[in-house]
């Protein structure tokens, strides 16, 4: 058996060992020396065998090989090869998450209750493109009972592609929102891209789609799946006959929540109302219930569940010595989600004189860019902030075009300006949240705040 042999049959027995930073290698791991935006992998291969790694993976042909050096044409081409017969391997049930939004909180949460009392395999972070998909499949633990995998996409034909590696049994459509309108041009592609996941011409082992249609785009989706020929449909709305919300109960200190999960009751008491995290609980029901899995288990422990980093996530840090709370949803942002969560924001009961909003452009919108951010800046100003502040090219240019807000809107061209305004103007208790598309300046400022002030 050769080199090469080995590297498969190590990769086929293990779990997790697939890495693609120098950083993250540890004894026993496998490193990608690919090619980045600034640097070339092959920089960090001796760096990588100091820290552990058992092989490393290259395309230089120049560079000297060893036992532990293993050159491939072409990594990638290479990649996928493994990673299709991994997958022809596993014996477990894989679940395939799309959707414009929410497919790694999804994801997350239906690992966290799944993982309680099953070995359990799922992407880590948000590796939902080509390259994402095939690390998760190479990483996957070939034992686990379940796997999870996100399927994301920003142009036509990439949910295909992807399911035809993964195939899926178990599908989820999360929603159709704005996103990558710059190449989908509407919701309509956007959703007919989303129904490849369970088209059987790219995947005959679907077997179910769990799906939420609360708008035309959506409905697009649940007419395709129709019409294709053993696909069980589990619809979670509230013209679901078997998974939906039957209730919602204001009390004085938390709200109660009535699902109803194939005909049976369950009662979930929540602090805060916020709509899409009840909907994935449903999701979760939902999935439990059709295989069988004791629902018991979500119930007991969705309390100690907690929002995805970037997409919910509190913090609690200092801004000049003054105690800040930072709600972190930096990911990522459309209109609807940006929407989505000011309006919970707002409803929060700390007062509107401690609430501060750092908004950041939201990307890849096509053609109405401006429109939708001029149209966002309007609905905010229906409700009353202590600040906004706002950064990015798109609402310097929106921001422009209010008229007497009641709202103070303050635009920074970068965030060393943006943190010396807070540093004079932030007091004790305030809470800020954080909302942009990834890759902003206001992505870069949470995450400057978070890791250098927190407590």
């Amino acid at each position: 058996m050769n080199k090469t042999d080995n590297l498969e049959q190590y990769i086929f027995q293990n779990k997790e060992k697939i890495k693609i930073s120098s950083k993250d290698i540890k004894k026993g791991d496998i490193f990608l020396a690919l090619k980045g935006k600034n640097f070339h992998g092959n920089k960090y291969i001796n760096s990588s065998i100091r820290n552990g790694a058992k092989y490393c993976l290259t395309d230089n042909k120049n560079f000297k090989e060893n036992k532990k050096i293993i050159y491939v044409k072409d990594i990638f081409k290479y990649l996928f090869k493994l990673a299709i017969k991994k997958r022809d391997l596993y014996r477990g049930k894989v679940i395939g998450i799309t959707g414009s939004a929410g497919k790694t909180t999804l994801k997350e949460t239906l690992a966290f209750f799944l993982k309680k009392n099953h070995t359990i395999s799922y992407s880590k972070k948000s590796y939902n493109n080509t390259l994402g998909v095939l690390i998760s499949l190479l990483n996957l633990n070939i034992n686990s009972s379940y796997s999870i995998f996100e399927l994301g996409t920003n142009n036509f034909g990439e949910i295909k592609s992807l399911t035809k590696i993964i195939r899926p049994s178990e599908v989820f459509i999360t929603n159709i929102q704005s996103t990558h309108l710059e190449n989908f041009k509407s919701k309509n592609n956007i959703a007919k891209e989303k129904s490849d996941i369970f088209n059987f011409n790219y995947n005959k082992e679907r077997k179910k789609l769990y799906l939420n249609v609360n708008n035309s785009y959506e409905k697009i989706i649940l007419q395709k799946a129709k019409k294709e020929k053993k696909l069980k449909i589990i619809n979670i709305n509230k013209f679901s006959k078997k998974y939906y919300i039957k209730k919602i109960i204001s009390k004085k200190k938390y709200t109660q929540v009535i699902f109803s999960i194939d005909n049976q009751n369950t009662t979930l008491e929540v602090k805060s109302l916020i709509m899409f995290r009840l909907i994935n609980l449903l999701f979760c029901y939902a999935f439990f219930s059709e295989n069988t899995i004791n629902i018991d288990t979500i119930t007991k422990r969705y309390k100690y569940l907690k929002p995805v980093e970037g997409r919910g996530l509190t913090h609690n840090i200092l801004i000049n010595n003054n105690k800040v709370k930072i709600i972190d949803e930096s990911y990522n942002a459309n209109p609807d989600t940006m929407y989505q969560s000011i309006y919970y924001f707002s409803k929060n009961e700390i007062v509107h004189s401690k609430k501060i909003l750092i908004l950041g452009n939201m990307n890849e919108l096509g053609k109405d860019t401006y429109k939708m951010h001029t149209n966002l800046l309007h609905q905010i100003d229906k409700f009353n902030f202590k600040f906004v502040i706002l950064c990015g090219e798109f609402l310097r240019r929106s921001v422009k075009k209010l008229i007497k807000p009641k709202n103070e809107f303050i635009y920074f061209e970068d965030k060393i300006k943006i943190m010396k305004f807070l540093n004079r103007n932030i007091l004790n208790n305030d809470i800020i949240l954080i909302k942009c598309s990834n890759s902003t300046e206001i992505n870069k400022l949470s995450n400057q705040l978070i890791k250098g002030s927190k407590l």
